[in-house]
């Protein structure tokens, strides 16, 4: 026969917990309303007042009695949670008070009128409608019906009782569909504040395309021609004038460099200040691998700085190939390509397979496939995206480079 062990006790375990019960607790108080605490502390405040005074008017025995104090405490208490629990409080307060006339008092002291007043319009204004007045009724029923008290009520008492509660619910119904309203209210000037942060930002956008399209025009247009001017006159003196040949290449740096600077300014608000390049990918890469992502980055040639315009829109490109493959690609592994060429970078996303059922117009994110496109088209590049036979789907896009200057040791790492 086995003879049971006897337990083992922990002493430090109890103070420890009870510690930490109590500062939570502490900690709990303190994050009620104000308003609720106050009233809590009145409904205990007076009860202890009326149980010092007024006890024998109500059939106690003597003048105190002590338990109507703590009768008093419990309520306040549960005066403190009507908001985050309403229904229970309201059973619980309607219990008490069945209680209450168990003991053989026949009518409530004036803290429990108050506090059962206080519950019925916590129901209307913190329950949804339907809730609330199906809560309301029981609640005014079973006092009507002399439940609470064993006894057949008087007619007077009934309609008393109706009014009072019935007046307390709707007060709570009142504050509930003001609440509600206020809501709404600000629910929908958030709503006009972001509409009317959209349209200036339509607005803005609009200007600036406006603007790009009048510098291309005017300005673009007539450095072209100088240019052009500027050659003919080269070819015709015999093709060394160095001058000539100066305007020339500094005519075509400006309208490259003018050619960026409209992209820039076609492209959103948000990345017309300085962005990110392609010295960025290794971050982002690493980031993501640290996450659990299986991806892998390989460089290939020397890398060049590439002009702001075509940087940004170039790390953009792989930003949302990458971002569409993490997301559609599952457990496959990413591989990143970036190719330097003497006249060209050339970019490719590879994942190894998308979920089933996905077709290339659901592998989008933000800008998606479109945007890609349009990046690359101005700058003059050419854009693919598609499945790959073998499975999986490839993203490759190549830009050329007009300019080109070798990255610093210090740039590179």
């Amino acid at each position: 026969m086995a003879v049971p062990l006897p337990p083992v006790r922990h002493p430090r375990t109890v103070p420890s917990v009870r510690r930490l019960s109590v500062a939570s607790l502490v900690r709990y108080v303190r994050a009620l309303p104000k308003v609720d605490l106050l009233i809590g502390g009145a409904i205990i405040a007076l009860g202890t007042l009326e149980a010092f005074t007024v006890a024998t008017e109500h059939g106690a025995a003597e003048t105190p009695e002590l338990w109507w104090i703590g009768q008093a405490l419990v309520t306040g208490v549960l005066v403190w949670f009507r908001r985050r629990a309403p229904v229970a409080v309201f059973i619980l307060m309607i219990l008490a008070q069945y209680a209450w006339h168990r003991q053989g008092y026949e009518s409530c002291q004036v803290w429990q009128l108050a506090s059962l007043m206080i519950v019925f319009h916590t129901v209307g204004a913190e329950l949804p409608f339907a809730r609330g007045l199906a809560w309301g009724l029981t609640g005014v029923l079973v006092f009507d019906s002399g439940a609470v008290d064993h006894r057949w009520l008087p007619f007077e008492e009934v309609i008393f009782l109706t009014v009072v509660f019935g007046a307390s619910y709707l007060t709570g119904l009142a504050v509930h569909a003001y609440a509600t309203r206020v809501r709404k209210l600000a629910l929908h000037t958030v709503q006009l504040e972001r509409d009317r942060e959209r349209q200036a930002a339509e607005a803005v956008a609009q200007e600036r395309v406006r603007i790009a399209r009048e510098l291309h025009d005017v300005v673009a247009h007539s450095v072209s021609m100088m240019v052009m001017q500027a050659g003919v006159l080269r070819r015709r003196g015999g093709g060394n004038d160095e001058v000539l040949l100066g305007i020339e290449r500094m005519g075509r740096e400006a309208v490259e460099e003018l050619r960026v600077m409209l992209g820039a300014l076609r492209m959103p608000l948000d990345e017309a200040i300085p962005q990110p390049g392609l010295e960025m990918l290794a971050a982002t890469v690493s980031s993501l691998v640290s996450s659990g992502v299986r991806i892998t980055l390989d460089v290939e040639g020397e890398p060049v700085r590439l002009p702001p315009g075509l940087d940004l829109s170039a790390y953009r490109i792989v930003q949302e190939a990458l971002t569409n493959a993490v997301k559609h690609a599952s457990e496959s592994e990413i591989r990143i390509t970036v190719s330097y060429h003497a006249d060209s970078v050339e970019l490719e996303v590879l994942d190894g397979g998308a979920s089933p059922g996905l077709t290339a117009s659901d592998l989008s994110t933000g800008n998606g496939l479109v945007g890609m496109r349009e990046r690359a088209a101005l700058f003059g590049g050419t854009f693919q995206a598609g499945r790959r036979p073998e499975g999986g789907f490839r993203v490759h896009a190549s830009l050329p480079i007009s300019h080109q200057e070798v990255l610093t040791d210090e740039r590179i790492s």
